[in-house]
């Protein structure tokens, strides 16, 4: 009798330890982030940057990489992949980086050793949010590059087992509960 207790009460909290992903599918794979001076447009307005077009001439080297890192948008996920073939998350940023003469490591929770330490409510597009996804886990072992921060929303590019490389949301409540820290490297 204790032993089916026992498992009840098991089966119970593993049940509710699940923790759904909220899944944002679009046609378009693009994403709205701030305009610099140098288009032209005015501060209030914003430039949309799509993977069909990602170099705009914007000279800001956050807009550059990325730029660069959105032009991996759907690329499949691929263990230690540096590719458009596949790629995992330190990848994309070991390369969307690295294009931009900027020289990262290539695993996660090396590049979280890189930079400062900045709080979640100074985030801005180009740093870096650090996860722990594996509850067995004691290290950093994902990473995402700030696309745009909107009021409270931060979103992020990064690559995933499930979905390859995509643009997701920190209001997700698997990367909300996964999250570690933010830095700026740049």
């Amino acid at each position: 009798m204790a032993r089916k207790i026992l498992f009840l009460i098991l089966a119970f909290s593993l049940c509710n330890c699940v923790v759904k992903k909220k899944t944002t599918y679009g046609k378009s794979r693009s994403i709205t982030v701030d305009a610099t001076e140098d288009t032209g447009a005015q501060p209030e307005e914003s430039l949309t940057v799509s993977v069909e077009d990602p170099d705009l001439g914007t000279t800001d080297k956050a807009d550059q990489i990325i730029n660069t890192a959105l032009t991996y948008s759907g690329v499949r996920y691929k263990y230690g992949g540096t590719s458009a073939q596949g790629m995992d998350c330190s990848g994309l940023l070991f390369v969307s980086f690295g294009k931009n003469e900027i020289d990262l490591p290539r695993v996660s929770h090396e590049i979280a050793g890189e930079g400062k330490r900045i709080r979640l409510d100074k985030v801005r597009k180009g740093d870096l949010l650090f996860f722990k996804t594996s509850r067995k886990g004691k290290r950093i072992n994902h990473v995402g590059l700030v696309v745009s921060v909107e009021e409270d929303e931060i979103k992020f590019i990064h690559s995933t087992t499930s979905r390859g490389v995509i643009v997701s949301s920190l209001r997700e409540g698997f990367w909300n509960l996964s999250f570690v820290k933010a830095t700026r490297v740049l």
